[in-house]
């Protein structure tokens, strides 16, 4: 009797770990990917670090998810942080916790992690096949994919498995084209947008000039009722940077709704306030605002022209310019483009998908990673949920074809 064959369609951690779970099982799997190489956002990702998870507690961790925290809750439950840190270490790539609680592998670069995890598939005998774009499907339901060479190849496997990822660095292989493939199928797809990415700012040409690609630290942000600690980055179209980050979702649901949205930049997070105006109450004397800000509270020039952009005309009593270091208002006017973003919200709709995290309307047909509509700020989050849902999604393939 021959094996159960499953074409799984992207070749990001979604689509490697369904091939590994899937041809443990028996199945023969073949995968395919549009670009040369595959895991190319993965391996941008541990550029920095490869933030794999976070060391968190479960629930702390699991409410990073807002609305899709029921959906994702069951998956990432059955495969927690330490279950993927298991598996990287199965894989020769211990694990350690940062100061901030996020959890990197020892060598904190990707590349490590992808050429075992590759080792690891071709013994299992998964076929890879680069430079194979999904088309769709054709007439008689057999799946459509077209080589580099210009070339038309189809497969009829039994069961298909789709991780294409969102549209977010559509250079290093997802680019969102997915989407015209299953809404023509009667999928409900919510609009791809940008997620973790930077907003825009109407700078001054001085200062965008000046201080494009200068850091902004120390820091603290708040927006609707949440304030957190982190840095951010200057960028010529506005700011960006982990701190930002963390508060997109919320940012940039303001802006949809609104046209723009307010953020708090407290400039001086780690000074009470009382020693603020104390300090600030000392005499200026001839010194400008400049050089009294730089001299009295080692405010970084870009500090002190972010305070500028703000009030041009600095408040002459303390209390006043205390109360803008510690609350300087910043009119954020749009979300940097999808391209620049990290990641991507919106997908399939959740209700597309059954209990096995097959599509609804496309019996044999899964989905799992950053393709369906839920987002998470960085941080281990998304990876997380990305294995975590391609493990389930794979599981239910596995149980649907028993």
């Amino acid at each position: 009797m021959s094996k159960a064959a499953v074409t799984v369609i992207g070749g990001g951690p979604a689509g490697l770990f369904a091939a590994e779970i899937l041809s443990r099982a028996g199945i023969a799997v073949s995968l395919h990917d549009r670009m040369a190489t595959v895991g190319r956002k993965f391996l941008m990702a541990g550029r920095g670090g490869l933030n794999i998870t976070h060391s968190e507690p479960l629930d702390v961790f699991l409410g990073r998810y807002g609305e899709a925290r029921d959906f994702l809750a069951p998956a990432i439950e059955a495969f927690p942080p330490q279950a993927l840190r298991d598996w990287s270490q199965g894989l020769g790539q211990t694990t350690f916790v940062g100061s901030s609680g996020r959890v990197f592998p020892e060598a904190l670069k990707a590349s490590p992690l992808l050429r075992a995890w590759l080792a690891r598939l071709q013994e299992q005998g998964v076929a890879l096949h680069t430079g194979s774009d999904w088309l769709g499907w054709d007439a008689d339901g057999s799946l459509r994919f077209r080589r580099r060479d210009g070339s038309e190849q189809t497969e009829r496997p039994d069961a298909v498995f789709l991780a294409l990822g969102g549209a977010s660095w559509p250079r290093l292989g997802a680019d969102g084209g997915w989407v015209e493939r299953l809404t023509r199928r009667g999928i409900a797809i919510s609009p791809l947008r940008p997620a973790n990415s930077g907003f825009r700012v109407e700078w001054s040409p001085v200062f965008r000039d000046r201080f494009a690609g200068q850091p902004l630290k120390p820091l603290s942000l708040s927006f609707g009722g949440r304030t957190l600690r982190g840095e951010a980055m200057i960028a010529g179209y506005g700011i960006e940077g982990g701190a930002i980050y963390a508060l997109s979702a919320a940012l940039r649901t303001a802006i949809e709704r609104d046209g723009k949205a307010e953020l708090r930049l407290d400039l001086c997070p780690d000074r009470p306030l009382p020693d603020l105006i104390r300090q600030l109450s000392r005499p200026r004397k001839a010194q400008s605002h400049s050089t009294f800000l730089k001299k009295t509270l080692n405010l970084s020039p870009v500090a002190i022209n972010l305070l500028r952009e703000a009030a041009p005309a600095l408040p002459d009593t303390a209390e006043e310019l205390v109360g803008l270091i510690r609350s300087l208002p910043l009119t954020l006017t749009g979300t940097a483009s999808i391209d620049r973003a990290i990641s991507t919200a919106g997908g399939i709709a959740l209700p597309e998908l059954d209990e096995r995290w097959m599509l609804k309307r496309l019996p044999g047909v899964f989905a799992a990673g950053e393709m369906l509509d839920w987002e998470a700020p960085t941080g281990g989050y998304l990876l997380q949920a990305t294995y975590a849902s391609a493990r389930a999604a794979a599981l239910g393939l596995l149980d649907w074809l028993d």
